[in-house]
């Protein structure tokens, strides 16, 4: 029996606004889906996927659209520690209340 997953809804809803931004983006620029598929070396499918935002397809996949569209910069703000209110909160947490010095021997 094939396993299945269950995409959380805001996954869901994350990645069909990727697809259609990348969507938005192509017609932009008067590209077709030809083409970019082309230039992404991907099927025309699979980039039809990738615009409807589905799960399937690879990051590797999302981050060649990207690229091929000129919009690979905004990958590199995923997941930015820079930008992780949680992950700072609980680095603040761990940190330790003092330093201590190690005491120097008597014949230092």
């Amino acid at each position: 029996m094939k396993k299945t997953s269950v995409i959380p809804i805001p996954v869901n809803k994350a990645l069909k606004t990727l697809g259609q931004n990348i969507k938005e983006a192509r017609i932009k620029r008067r590209l077709t889906l030809e083409l970019i598929a082309e230039r992404a070396g991907i099927s025309y499918l699979t980039l039809r996927n990738v615009e409807k935002g589905s799960h399937t397809a690879s990051m590797g996949i999302y981050a060649k659209v990207l690229f091929v569209l000129g919009l690979l910069d905004n990958l590199y703000e995923l997941a930015n520690p820079d930008k992780d209110e949680v992950g700072k909160i609980l680095e603040s947490e761990n940190l330790p209340k003092r330093v201590r010095y190690k005491k120097k021997k008597a014949d230092d």
